[in-house]
């Protein structure tokens, strides 16, 4: 609504007649064709205009047939041209030069271009306030010109900013909350804010920017329609694990990092100065920005699953390390488990070691090895059995085939499933019961549990988070978390019935 305002306001006060495209003057020589001998630039009108910032009214542009003027223009320039050489600026200009009314010029500080021409100099020499820095290239980083140092101070200090505090306090630009606030209002003004786990039931509803695709992804579907997708999030603590997954991962990978604004260029920087990422174009990575006070892990799994380009994915977390080949080996058991036909949930077992620097198995056998001598264990085995016990790892040691385990109480198994499978509960944030909840909803949805013999990962030490410290020191905390999990079971008794019933009783007799 506010930029709706915004734009009604600038038509009334300066749009006029047929005006339907804001544009700040080109500021540099290009569409004066004089840069070299037989520079050939599209057509423009004097200078030309910048598209980097455009002020569209869209409404107008629409009535006047605006795609088919774009593309006859096109069409008739390209049969000189043959191709553009800036892309979509050279046929706005080309438009505008046949339809000089079109265009109202915007001044010159909504779109300042960093250059050595006396008209950009004037601009950012003689405004205090300017809107808009154009850096339309990385290469503007390291430009010779005599003002860059005074420009990549102000674009670097602006990367560093806390983008929740630019939106809410500086600038009040409309979030996705903000388009959608009176359904958001209304479900929390239906909170009780006395609740002492208000905080808990409002971050379900918190709206969090999310920056899909970070770095440059490309993904190259498999010819038989095997092909799985590691879906992992992680905080900024966490991130010395990537390049260890995608030794030995070679497949797709989803990520959603939980980041601020500052943390998001500190890891562009490490992403940019490692070999490894660098390499790896198959791994999508999405940024959710940090908001609220607690650590959305539902959410950003979320996040991850819904951007995956595979029909299957490993449901993993980012302190795992999968054995070698098991990107191979889940795209066999694929096959041979029917998984497009059929609802299951192929179980990954997962371990652990106390070892910072572990010689990881590189197979089974190894692997059972290390657990006699005591260097590997069953994941969680001293702190939390009942999570992985329903594996069955003493079947697992000589198991050849897959097998079929039953749902079992707090059970929460590392899984491969089909992309249609269900979404987190993002009620749960923080530490405690996320996956329990989500392995719960895919056995009431009957999806079979089936262990594969030859498959295993292995999780890896790590300082404790902050929030699973915050579990374990505040009572308060692990209330909620209780008080939040029986309000599950009871939706889950509303949603499935009777056959949600057994999930009460398991609770209760636990």
């Amino acid at each position: 609504m506010a930029w709706r305002l915004l734009l009604r306001c600038l038509y009334s006060l300066y749009f006029t007649g047929q005006q339907v495209l804001g544009l700040v003057e080109n500021q540099s020589d290009w569409y004066l064709g004089n840069l070299w001998k037989n520079h050939r630039p599209w057509p423009a009108l004097g200078r030309g205009y910048n598209t980097g910032v455009i002020l569209l009214l869209l409404d107008k542009l629409r009535k006047m047939k605006w795609e088919q003027m774009w593309r006859l223009t096109a069409e008739r320039e390209l049969m000189g041209m043959l191709s553009t050489s800036l892309a979509d600026q050279d046929i706005f200009n080309a438009v505008i030069k046949q339809n000089p009314f079109l265009v109202y010029q915007l001044p010159c500080f909504w779109n300042v271009q960093l250059s050595d021409h006396t008209r950009s100099e004037q601009c950012y020499r003689d405004v205090s306030d300017l809107k808009v820095i154009h850096w339309n290239s990385p290469k503007k980083l390291r430009v010779k010109n005599k003002h860059v140092e005074f420009f990549r101070n102000l674009y670097l200090t602006f990367l560093e900013y806390d983008g929740n505090l630019l939106r809410r306090e500086l600038f009040g630009c409309p979030s996705e909350a903000d388009v959608n606030s009176e359904n958001l209002q209304k479900q929390l003004s239906e909170l009780d804010e006395d609740d002492l786990c208000y905080e808990f039931r409002r971050e379900r509803f918190t709206v969090h920017r999310t920056h899909l695709y970070f770095l440059h992804y490309e993904y190259e579907p498999a010819a038989d329609s095997t092909d799985v997708t590691l879906v992992a999030q992680l905080s900024m603590d966490r991130l010395q694990m990537l390049e260890a997954i995608c030794k030995h991962w070679e497949g797709p990978i989803s990520l959603a990092l939980y980041l601020s604004d500052a943390e998001a260029q500190q890891f562009l920087r490490y992403a940019q100065g490692s070999e490894v990422l660098m390499s790896r174009h198959n791994v999508g990575y999405h940024i959710v920005y940090k908001e609220g006070q607690f650590y959305p892990v539902n959410l950003l799994r979320n996040v991850a699953m819904k951007h995956i380009s595979t029909p299957y994915m490993f449901l993993s977390d980012i302190d795992f390390l999968p054995m070698y080949g098991l990107y191979e080996y889940l795209r066999k058991s694929v096959i041979q488990l029917d998984l497009a036909n059929t609802k299951k949930a192929m179980i990954v077992p997962a371990f652990e070691t106390l070892r910072y620097r572990l010689s990881f198995p590189k197979s089974k056998a190894e692997l059972l090895s290390m657990l006699d001598m005591g260097t590997l264990f069953t994941f969680r085995y001293h702190v939390w059995t009942k999570g992985h016990a329903p594996t069955n790892f003493a079947k697992w040691r000589t198991a050849t085939t897959p097998y079929r385990v039953e749902w079992e109480a707090d059970f929460e198994p590392y899984v491969v499933v089909r992309r249609d499978c269900p979404e987190y509960d993002r009620r749960f944030v923080g530490f405690g019961w996320n996956k329990v909840a989500h392995i719960m909803e895919l056995d009431v949805q009957e999806y079979e549990f089936i262990v594969l013999p030859n498959a295993y990962m292995i999780h890896m030490p790590h300082a404790p988070s902050f929030d699973i410290t915050k579990f374990r020191s505040n009572k308060q905390y692990r209330i909620c978390l209780k008080t939040l999990k029986e309000e599950f079971q009871q939706d889950m008794s509303r949603r499935y019935g009777f056959a949600a019933l057994k999930y009460l009783t398991a609770e209760n007799n636990s």
